[in-house]
């Protein structure tokens, strides 16, 4: 005990001090926050009510197992561990969703392929986007369908639409697409677009081919973090069911190290998870921006005024 107390005092002050070094540096900038609906259980409340139904019922499924586990055996801490194992492995074991946006890439060129014949074969711009939705991929289907809609209805200039569709679209590699449709639609790049649209379908297909290398080099270290996980949970498993080994953490005591250990360990899995996906990249044609901007602008001339 008595070279228990020291080691865990020192570990103490080591995170004392990378939590100073952290506290010192600059955060960026956060965009504000959207306001909050009250709920009777406050913040944890709000959290509870945006998860969707099959969460909420393992959350609660866990609850009342370990609340059963915590009365049977008496280790309070798994009133905690139980739901949180239910709900918190599967998210741990699962890969975030990162193929959709590749399948939608290579939807996209093969879209504007088919949109750039359409104009060789000299059909004005907006005819050729009207009629590309009989051809369109499923992937970017919901989106295209979209756009034909609003130039149906005529309530909107083609450059606004195309603007829409680019917004619906929430990439960067669409914006590209977007703003060179967008300049022939002002009269500005119609000359040569059908060669301009076959460029971009080979710039889009080599971003799909970039990001499918990405998205294999990030799937290693979830792989890694997937295999290491179940071996320790299986080997704890194990350990667990001899009663030797977990018999010192029923105390008190031992059940607040075991809390500091798997919040450690779950920290560690959560940060590679983090390192393993990749920020989208910006985009140019943000509609939601370029609206805070006007508005900006607006209230400076009007206070110039």
């Amino acid at each position: 005990m008595t070279a228990f107390l020291p080691a865990v005092f020192g570990a103490l002050i080591v995170i004392g001090l990378i939590g100073m070094v952290y506290a010192l540096i600059p955060a960026p900038p956060k965009p504000p926050r959207p306001a909050r609906t009250l709920t009777p259980f406050g913040r944890a409340g709000g959290w509870f009510a945006r998860l969707n139904p099959r969460t909420r019922m393992l959350v609660i499924g866990g609850a009342v197992a370990g609340l059963l586990v915590a009365l049977l055996t008496g280790w309070v801490i798994a009133i905690v561990l139980v739901p949180a194992a239910i709900v918190g492995i599967p998210l741990l074991l699962t890969p975030p969703p990162a193929a959709a946006s590749v399948e939608k890439l290579e939807a996209l060129e093969e879209w504007t392929r088919s949109l750039s014949g359409k104009l060789t074969a000299g059909q004005s711009l907006r005819s050729a986007l009207i009629k590309s939705l009989q051809s369109v991929p499923a992937p970017i289907e919901r989106e295209v369908g979209l756009m034909v809609s609003r130039l149906w209805n005529n309530t909107a200039t083609t450059e606004d639409v195309l603007r829409a569709f680019a917004e619906d679209l929430n990439d960067s590699t669409g914006d590209v697409v977007a703003s060179q449709l967008i300049l022939a639609a002002s009269g500005r790049g119609q000359a040569g677009l059908a060669k301009a649209l076959d460029a971009l379908a080979e710039t889009v297909a080599a971003d799909v081919r970039a990001r499918r290398q990405i998205a294999a080099d990030q799937a290693k270290p979830r792989t890694t973090a997937r295999t290491v996980t179940v071996i320790t949970l299986g080997v704890l498993g194990m350990l667990a069911l001899t009663g030797d080994y977990i018999e010192p953490y029923g105390s008190p005591l031992g059940q607040v190290i075991l809390a500091v250990l798997l919040t450690a360990y779950v920290a560690t899995l959560l940060w590679m998870r983090r390192m393993a996906v990749a920020k989208p990249l910006p985009r140019f044609l943000d509609l939601q921006a370029r609206n805070a901007h006007r508005a900006a602008h607006g209230e400076k001339e009007g206070a110039l005024a």
